[in-house]
């Protein structure tokens, strides 16, 4: 067999390689397209159709087409740009809260203290918990009549907070407890985080005298980049949606001061039969969700940044 010969049966084989392991790869894909297709694109789709209609969720082909009628109502609706305020004045008082004090836990437990692995069972713990549990067990313990908080505040203050009855205070008590509920998420990942660190590098900046600050501002955050940047896309989608804590604890009140945008979504559907109105809301907080990830996937998790 002459040398062409050979160079020839190579590519034919390597070509064939190829070949199988194109067609091998879009085997993989095939399962997870096909519930992409059901379970994401079609809902995606059918809720942009819908939020071009008067929709009759009974008779979909009683539903009446209005454009861009529902989109032009909800921007005109005070009721929604009070649930929009509200949603993001929810935003600003837990994602940063969440995210500096997942990351300092992390690196508290981190060190070498005394039951480190207790603390970190016990920083988690909440998670787990339903937010129906957590609203009514937080609940409880607000009341302004017989929750044990305004009970010891009583011996200090004449008149002890309405906690969830003050539109002042109502937004920043779910704020402390969703932070409360939520941070052993962030805690865990950026404590996974920070274990991949090499210590080398630390150790490197301790031989040229860098202090504790600086090897955190050089070493840490820079490695631990990409783990915050996914937090902090986490919780700003997940802060963003919130529902279940208004719904349990304070019904939306007092006065709408805890109306959140889903809260006011779930409303139009099935409190006001309004699918089509209710199909428009949703879309624009999946664009506001959209553009908030891109920003913050480009101003934190980008390398190019």
């Amino acid at each position: 067999m002459s040398i062409r010969d050979r160079f020839s049966r190579t590519e034919a084989t390597e070509g064939s390689l190829q070949r199988r392991e194109t067609v091998d790869g879009i085997l993989f894909a095939v399962p997870y397209m096909v519930f992409f297709c059901v379970f994401l694109l079609y809902p995606l789709l059918q809720g942009l159709y819908m939020s071009l209609f008067e929709w009759n969720p009974l008779f979909p082909a009683q539903s009446e087409f209005l454009g861009i009628q529902n989109y032009a109502s909800m921007l005109q609706d005070p009721a929604f740009w009070n649930a929009l305020v509200n949603t993001v004045y929810f935003v600003v008082l837990t994602v940063p809260a969440m995210v500096i004090f997942g990351l300092a836990l992390a690196l508290g437990v981190n060190k070498k203290v005394i039951g480190r692995r207790y603390l970190r069972t016990i920083y988690f713990s909440p998670y787990i918990l339903t937010v129906s549990i957590v609203g009514i067990v937080w609940s409880l313990f607000l009341s302004s009549g017989f929750g044990p908080i305004n009970y010891y505040l009583g011996f200090i203050m004449e008149t002890p907070p309405n906690w969830l009855g003050s539109s002042a205070l109502a937004m920043p008590v779910l704020a402390v407890v969703t932070n409360w509920w939520l941070l052993g998420f962030n805690f865990v990942i950026l404590l996974a985080a920070r274990q991949n660190v090499p210590e080398r590098l630390y150790e490197a900046a301790r031989l040229d005298g860098a202090g504790t600050w600086r090897a955190f501002r050089d070493i840490t955050l820079p490695q631990m980049r990409n783990a915050i940047a996914f937090v902090v896309i986490v919780q700003f989608i997940q802060q963003f949606q919130v529902f279940g804590q208004p719904y349990v604890m304070t019904d939306g009140g007092p006065n709408n001061s805890t109306m959140t945008l889903v809260y006011y979504l779930y409303n139009a559907a099935f409190s006001q039969q309004r699918f089509g109105y209710a199909a428009a809301v949703g879309y624009l907080l999946f664009g506001l969700l959209v553009v908030v990830s891109y920003v913050n996937y480009r101003y934190i998790g980008s390398d190019s940044a």
